[in-house]
């Protein structure tokens, strides 16, 4: 699992339209940084958390070059469902990864105090293809 923090549940309500939007670009926000390859703007959207735990913009960007080629580097993007989970809110995505391989993310996104929503963490699952 990527970029894992400290669950962040309690949100003071669920999530409405203009949350879903507000989720969708801050990942997909992010993912133009690394396309980018602007390492401190991909960093801002990363839930304070996770910036303590990374320590700064690029070490975070390091780890996501090393272990994250399919948002580092995706051909294609596509949100899914956004869940609410025992855990917070958890936004899905499907990529393809810069080899052609298909992947899910889940994005876990924490409502911040001044209502703007950053990313907690990302967990990528490899999706097998399936022949018609």
């Amino acid at each position: 699992m990527l970029l894992a923090s400290p669950a962040a549940a309690d949100e003071a309500a669920a999530p409405d339209a203009g949350d879903f939007t507000a989720i969708q670009a801050v990942i997909g926000e992010q993912i133009a940084a690394f396309k980018a390859d602007d390492s401190a703007r991909a960093y801002s959207f990363a839930a304070p958390q996770l910036q303590q735990v990374l320590g700064n913009a690029d070490t975070f960007m390091s780890m996501v070059k090393q272990g994250y080629q399919p948002v580092y580097r995706p051909k294609a993007v596509t949100f899914g469902q956004l869940r609410d989970t025992a855990k917070g809110l958890v936004q899905e995505v499907f990529l393809v990864g810069p080899d052609g391989a298909d992947w899910t993310a889940l994005y876990m996104v924490e409502r911040q105090p001044d209502g703007t929503w950053r990313i907690a963490g990302c967990k990528l699952a490899k999706q097998e293809r399936v022949a018609a």
